[in-house]
């Protein structure tokens, strides 16, 4: 019964996480978090994050280790087959529709008309990463005591670094982690 759970849940992101992994990270928030409760906010981070830095699509990344915790192997199976096999089907039956009526102008206001959709879903996944990781919730904070100041000042430099001296975002995310592991050696509190 959970794998037919995961399966039906992945499908439904796949199916409707148009743009990317970034677009589908509230979509898979909202699946595995609020809906069937598989895991917590803070779980959900952390699958973000490690499906950040592994290699692949994000999304994919994603329904790989919520199957995984879920269900082990089969689970991971099946929600990342979930996810794909929607993708897979629109694209075949879009790259027939495209190069049959590519010179249609609906198709163009199709194509124009989803891309602020796209852009809001990723701004939404974005900020509430940013929140959950700034503030400890996925709201922004009534008081300033909820806030990490640590984690503020390693957004903003990092944020900094890569935007205004374009360096290897690896390397943040790398520097962000030594960091913190010193000042937790050192027993300074964050």
């Amino acid at each position: 019964m959970i794998l037919l759970q995961l399966f039906w849940s992945f499908i439904q992101i796949g199916l409707f996480s148009f743009g990317g992994g970034y677009a589908a990270l509230p979509l898979i928030q909202e699946q595995v978090v609020n809906i069937h409760g598989w895991l917590t906010v803070q779980e959900f981070a952390d699958v973000v994050t490690i499906s950040q830095m592994t290699p692949g699509p994000i999304a994919l990344n994603a329904a790989s280790f919520v199957g995984t915790r879920i269900s082990g192997i089969p689970g991971a199976l099946v929600a990342t087959v979930g996810n794909v096999l929607p993708s897979l089907l629109i694209v075949l039956v879009l790259a027939w529709f495209y190069f049959k009526y590519r010179s249609l102008r609906v198709m163009q206001g199709v194509l124009y008309g989803l891309r602020p959709a796209v852009v809001a879903l990723i701004a939404s996944a974005g900020l509430s990463i940013l929140f959950l990781a700034l503030f400890g919730s996925q709201a922004f904070p009534s008081s300033t005591s909820t806030v990490s100041w640590f984690a503020v000042i390693l957004f903003v430099l990092g944020f900094i670094v890569v935007r205004i001296k374009k360096t290897n975002p690896i390397l943040i995310i790398l520097s962000g982690g030594i960091i913190t592991v010193i000042m937790h050696a050192a027993g300074i509190a964050l």
